[in-house]
């Protein structure tokens, strides 16, 4: 136990068009995790920035905050969300801070797209530029589709796999208004004639662009104790890293990642194992993505998840319900913040027609970059 707590939790809408900043995205998902929490703005005095967006100075001038007294922002591409919930629960039980805001802002849809993206944050550019740019190898489709192809050959992993999940977190956002994807359901015929992006992924294989922000603060576990909400603990908290970080070609094991390594951590930090699980908000940037951190984070073995996906068991009512409420696929892409927030709806019973029942832990896995990983284990 991290003697550390979500006190509060804020979202914006999300959209393809915000007609916002990122910056005005920031500080109205920073405000209303505050008013979640029952806090004044004043009360943050630790900021955790997403590597690729507003900075911490932009959040201290538009909250008018007095006295910020941590910032950090941690570089693990998309698992920059669960690492940043680990540094804001170290600040907070080493004294460093009281109250440390953790946010996800970007306009990913009507701003910067991904393509643009991944030339700032992604390790190893030199090598991107000069030797994999040239063949026409630039996109995290191209890149994570070797590891699914090499899965498929070894385990025998199938397309119907990959629908499986597709679909699962289509059905989900069904039970979400807020999702992007409310209101369209999908069949797995649809999923099948979808375009090609990067062999074997589809278009529905592939994460949302969004535009929106997210944002949680985490306090004490005494101080949450006094506020608004049942406080939702951080029981347990790691990030790990591949071999060759920055590069997956020379890889000597494409499926041992950053997650295989923090998982088994942070459940030991957090006194459970993976089959005491309620659910789980796994990272699914692209739909094969689900079944790896699947395998990988304990949930079942090596080259089982396809199975493990394909007959119900991520799906409200399955053995491991993944991403009640769309995840990136269908809910929204602000690099996991969303799934950091609804690990503590869940855990708080507020999910509604798309709650687990009787949920009292929860894991939420980051995947960033070249296989960098990130995972929290949350309590009730």
């Amino acid at each position: 136990m991290t003697g550390t707590c979500v006190a509060g939790i804020g979202l914006t809408e999300f959209s393809r068009a915000s007609g916002r900043s990122a910056e005005r995205l920031a500080v109205e998902a920073a405000r209303a995790a505050c008013a979640d929490a029952g806090l004044p703005t004043s009360a943050v005095d630790g900021i955790v920035p997403f590597p690729f967006g507003p900075s911490a100075e932009d959040l201290i001038a538009g909250l008018g905050l007095p006295d910020v007294t941590f910032t950090a922002v941690p570089h693990l591409g998309g698992a920059s969300t669960v690492a940043g919930l680990r540094l804001a629960a170290l600040a907070v039980a080493s004294g460093a801070a009281r109250c440390v805001l953790v946010f996800v802002a970007r306009n990913g849809r009507s701003g910067s797209r991904v393509e643009q993206r991944i030339g700032v944050l992604l390790p190893g550019q030199r090598y991107r530029r000069q030797l994999e740019h040239p063949h026409g190898f630039s996109t995290p489709a191209q890149w994570y589709s070797m590891i699914a192809r090499r899965h498929m050959h070894e385990f025998g992993t199938t397309r119907e796999h990959l629908g499986a999940v597709a679909l699962a977190m289509r059905a989900h956002a069904q039970l979400n208004p807020h999702a992007q994807m409310h209101g369209r359901p999908m069949t797995m015929e649809q999923y099948r004639s979808s375009r090609p992006i990067a062999e074997p992924y589809l278009l529905l294989d592939c994460c949302q662009e969004t535009d929106g922000a997210g944002a949680v603060l985490v306090v004490a576990a005494d101080r949450a104790r006094d506020l608004r909400h049942r406080p939702v603990h951080l029981a347990g908290l790691a990030e790990g890293h591949p071999d060759s970080p920055d590069d997956l070609v020379n890889r000597r094991d494409f499926f041992t990642v950053g997650l295989t390594r923090a998982a088994p951590r942070a459940f030991a930090m957090a006194g459970v194992t993976p089959s005491d699980v309620d659910a789980a908000m796994i990272y699914d940037c692209f739909t094969f993505e689900v079944i790896q951190q699947l395998e990988e984070a304990g949930f079942c073995a090596r080259g089982d998840g396809g199975p493990f996906v394909a007959d119900g068991g991520i799906a409200l009512g399955g053995r491991l319900p993944v991403n009640p409420h769309g995840g990136l696929l269908s809910d929204g892409h602000i690099a996991g913040m969303n799934h950091v927030v609804e690990a503590v709806v869940q855990l708080r019973g507020d999910g509604g027609d798309r709650q687990v029942p009787g949920a009292e832990v929860v894991a939420v896995t980051g995947w960033g970059d070249m296989g960098d990983g990130a995972i929290a284990v949350l309590t009730r």
